[in-house]
C-alpha cells in the first residue's frame, strides 16, 4: 500500500486504506482503534482473564466449560464444511446461527454472576428466547421424520456422523455449565440452552440422515 495509505489503526485512517488490497482477514480485523493481537503472553504463567476482568488459573472450572463450548463450536464448523448438499441447506444455515449463539454462551460463562459488575452481567445476559427457537426447529424437523421406535447408533453418513459427534460434545459442555449454575456462577438459561441444543443436534442428525438418503442404524442387542 502506498505511504499515503499507511494503515494507522484509527477510525480516520480507515478512510485512507485501499480495501481492495487487503485480505478478508485484514478487513475484518481493522474495525477498532487498534489491531487485534493474537498472542499477548499474559497467559504464559497459567492465568487467563474473564470478561469480568478477573484473572483465574486456566484449570478453573469456568475455563473448562469455555473450552468445551469452543470445542463444540469447532465441531459444528465441521458439520457446516461437510454439509453443502442442497437437501440440508436450511439445516446448515441454522447451525451457523447456533455457532454465533455459542459465542454468546461463552460470554455468559466468562462473566461469573457473583463477582462481575452489574453492567457486564447485563451485557452478557443470555436471551432465553433462543431456547424456544430451538424447540420450534426441533418440532419442525420431527414432523418430517419417521417415528423413533428403537435406539439408533451414531452414524448415517458423514454429515450426520459429525452432528452426532457435536451432540456428544454438547452434552459434556452442558454438564460443565450445569456445575457452574449450581454454584450460581452462570444463569440457568445457559445450561438450558445447551440441554436443548443437544436435543436439536440429535434430531438434526436424523434429519440429515433422512434427507441425504442414508439408513439409520438400529441398535441390536448382541
Amino acid at each position: 500500500i502506498e505511504k499515503k495509505k499507511k494503515m494507522y489503526c484509527s477510525r480516520r485512517s480507515l478512510f485512507l486504506i485501499n480495501q481492495a488490497t487487503l485480505s478478508p482477514l485484514l478487513r475484518t480485523t481493522i474495525y477498532s482503534k487498534r489491531w487485534i493481537k493474537i498472542y499477548t503472553k499474559t497467559g504464559d504463567k497459567g492465568l487467563s482473564s474473564l470478561y469480568s476482568g478477573e484473572r483465574k488459573p486456566k484449570t478453573d472450572p469456568v475455563f473448562d466449560a469455555l473450552g468445551d463450548v469452543d470445542e463444540l463450536n469447532s465441531s459444528l464448523g465441521l458439520v457446516v464444511a461437510f454439509g453443502p448438499q442442497p437437501e440440508i441447506q436450511g439445516l446448515i444455515q441454522r447451525i451457523q446461527i447456533i455457532q454465533s449463539e455459542l459465542l454468546d454462551v461463552g460470554s455468559a460463562i466468562a462473566t461469573p454472576r457473583q463477582t462481575s459488575p452489574e453492567a457486564k452481567l447485563v451485557r452478557a445476559q443470555f436471551d432465553s428466547s433462543r431456547i424456544d427457537k430451538l424447540e420450534k426447529w426441533i418440532d419442525e424437523m420431527e414432523t418430517e421424520l419417521p417415528k423413533l421406535t428403537n435406539f439408533i447408533l451414531p452414524g448415517g453418513g458423514q454429515c450426520a456422523s459429525f452432528i452426532h459427534s457435536s451432540r456428544s460434545i454438547c452434552r459434556r459442555a452442558e454438564r460443565k455449565a450445569t456445575c457452574l449454575f449450581f454454584d450460581d456462577k452462570v444463569e440457568q438459561s445457559v445450561s438450558q440452552y445447551l440441554n436443548r441444543l443437544s436435543d436439536f443436534l440429535f434430531v438434526s442428525a436424523r434429519y440429515a440422515c433422512m434427507k441425504l438418503n442414508y439408513p439409520e442404524v438400529i441398535y441390536k442387542k448382541p
